[in-house]
């Protein structure tokens, strides 16, 4: 059976000091989630656990992403976590700090209801 796609979240978050990627990527995907509210499982009697949970998350450098640990903390649902390139690493003129900033794409799919 095919799902369909009943959500997608957007949120950015950043690190400011420690060029830490999967602390950005984590902080834009609670961005996004924060946004959702999604009163239709308790009306129709759905199951959480039928929710596909696809996220996308973009940064400068994806390899540094743990994605396996940013899957943990998602609430709800079978979870993926993907590190893409994406986002974008701001570096400070005066000290050379780099600010890493993430985007994420957080998307929810259900079985497709006949």
């Amino acid at each position: 059976m095919s799902d369909q796609r009943f959500i997608i979240e957007m949120g950015m978050g950043n690190d400011q000091y420690g060029q830490d990627y999967t602390k950005a990527a984590a902080r834009a995907i609670e961005d996004a989630i924060r946004h959702s509210s999604i009163p239709m499982f308790d009306a129709l009697g759905l199951d959480h656990a039928d929710m596909r949970v696809q996220v996308t998350v973009g940064v400068q450098d994806p390899e540094k992403v743990d994605c396996e640990a940013l899957m943990q903390k998602l609430p709800r649902g079978t979870a993926t976590v993907q590190a893409v390139f994406g986002g974008q690493n701001v570096t400070n003129p005066d000290s050379g700090n780099v600010l890493v900033i993430a985007t994420a794409a957080v998307e929810a799919f259900l079985p497709k209801q006949a």
